[in-house]
């Protein structure tokens, strides 16, 4: 049995979204949980009530672009100038890129600039976001390959949703019975 102090870090790509982020929200509040929201500026000028319960619920945001951009196929201008404008919505220095792409000098022109993002990637991808697998087996990838330390990303999105509604209660409770703590990413 792992020690009282293991924690986890589990994160949520892609929102806010009207019913799944409240879900989740739900989820977490059963179990003392804290986690780290990884959000698109566009969902939070639609769904600011949404991103103020995250904040007010004590969890950590942190920036997913305002578009959801892929850094690969983005030049550095237009990538920097759509994480800026996210940023008028998300007031972090946390960064995920989506789809974890993101070019070495984006990197380092984020990491330099005025809000000195921390880029934060993930240990555990948990593979809600393919349609092709099962809720239970999204859950066992989870339970299989978490630990003390580890991030885990999960996505607050309609395509995730049905892999999300069984995987996270599946997660919170296994891990919960373990002695782990769930708490949000900060710097």
């Amino acid at each position: 049995m792992p020690a009282a102090g293991n924690t986890i870090y589990l994160s949520f790509d892609d929102g806010p979204h009207p019913v799944i982020t409240n879900f989740v929200l739900d989820e977490l509040k059963k179990y003392n949980a804290k986690a780290t929201f990884f959000c698109i500026g566009k969902n939070v000028a639609l769904y600011n009530d949404v991103y103020e319960r995250i904040l007010q619920e004590g969890h950590a945001t942190g920036n997913h672009t305002h578009n959801h951009l892929n850094g690969w196929k983005t030049g550095n201008k237009a990538y920097v100038e759509n994480i800026d404008t996210a940023a008028g919505f998300i007031k972090s220095n946390l960064f995920r890129p989506p789809y974890g792409k993101i070019k070495n000098s984006q990197r380092r022109i984020l990491s330099a600039g005025p809000q000195k993002f921390k880029i934060i990637m993930w240990t555990v991808l948990s593979g809600d976001f393919d349609i092709l697998i099962s809720p239970e087996l999204c859950a066992d990838n989870i339970i299989k390959n978490t630990g003390a330390g580890s991030i885990v990303v999960l996505h607050d999105s309609e395509k995730a949703f049905e892999r999300l509604k069984y995987a996270l209660p599946a997660v919170l409770k296994y891990f919960s019975e373990k002695g782990y703590s769930f708490k949000s990413i900060a710097f």
